[in-house]
């Protein structure tokens, strides 16, 4: 059980590292989580620089690194910027990277094997491709991940492509270890023979997502689809209405939780409506909502 954490930013626009640090602290402690991802897209990575990016990896490191697996976002649409951001990670104490496929220049397969193998090769640090064609305009295609599997560092993919029954091949095929990237699809995933979840419900149902994986691998499927109908709510409000750190963020803003707050334009925060609605989803899905935390709408 990992989530994709959300960076958060103090009044003057710069990172709360502190904050960052507490947030850590109880998804680790309270919601029952493996791992972070930081510096991903829901942690605004495009806006935040690398000197950021590396002091957020030591600060989570310090914070649960003893306790969770911290892995860094180093990917991006230049191989030697990721190169550099590989090795800056590996040097603030992450224990893995997350490298999505090179995003807008949508380079062919020969490319991606090669940008990928040079990250790879950057460091000493296991390696989890991310696979989300709908933001990189390119899959990562199966023949594509079985020449990558025979990396040694190439251990596991974030898969947001959706294509079940070709991972399904490719995870018969190959020793690749194969993690839900969509929260949509979490017990699908499962059922198919993927590890676990990098989420981003998993800020406020992370310990529900956990005892999903709980059940599912203790054959009780009952449960797993019980707790999988449950958050539909969740997963509906903050997967499907607007942007993912948007709609987090106004959730830990909701709850009271570190992590909520600003965002770094072209981002924007939460409207009053949609916080509203967000309140009740995350109500209905069995989620304790402070009543103090009710915003002000009018109707």
């Amino acid at each position: 059980m990992l989530t994709a954490m959300v960076t958060p930013f103090g009044p003057d626009g710069g990172v709360d590292y502190e904050a960052a640090a507490r947030l850590a602290t109880y998804l680790v402690e309270e919601q029952r989580h493996d791992g972070l991802v930081v510096n991903g897209t829901t942690g605004e990575s495009p806006t935040t620089s690398d000197a950021e990016k590396q002091r957020l990896v030591r600060a989570v490191t310090e914070a649960v690194g003893d306790r969770a697996v911290v892995v860094a976002g180093a990917g991006t649409n230049d191989t030697e910027h990721s190169l550099k951001l590989a090795r800056e990670a590996e040097a603030a104490g992450a224990h893995g990277l997350l490298v999505v496929t090179p995003y807008y220049n949508k380079p062919p397969q020969e490319g991606l094997v090669r940008h990928f193998t040079a990250v790879a090769d950057a460091t000493g640090l296991p390696t989890m491709l991310y696979d989300i064609p709908g933001r990189a305009g390119v899959p990562i295609e199966s023949g594509t991940l079985a020449r990558l599997a025979e990396h040694p560092r190439i251990l596991a993919v974030k898969d947001a492509k959706g294509d079940l029954f070709g991972s399904s091949k490719v995870m018969a095929e190959t020793g690749l270890v194969f993690y839900s990237g969509d929260d949509n699809l979490n017990l699908p995933w499962l059922s198919v023979g993927a590890a676990g979840f990098v989420s981003v419900v998993g800020h406020v149902v992370g310990a529900d997502l956990h005892e999903m994986i709980d059940a599912h691998r203790a054959g009780d499927q009952a449960r797993a689809l019980r707790i999988h109908r449950r958050l539909l709510p969740v997963v509906t409000a903050i997967m499907t209405r607007t942007q993912g750190a948007i709609a987090v963020k106004a959730a830990l803003n909701l709850l009271g939780l570190p992590g909520g707050g600003a965002l770094r334009s072209p981002l924007v925060e939460a409207s009053p409506e949609f916080a509203a609605r967000l309140r009740e989803d995350l109500t209905i899905g069995g989620v304790k909502v402070p009543e103090a935390s009710i915003p002000e709408v009018d109707r």
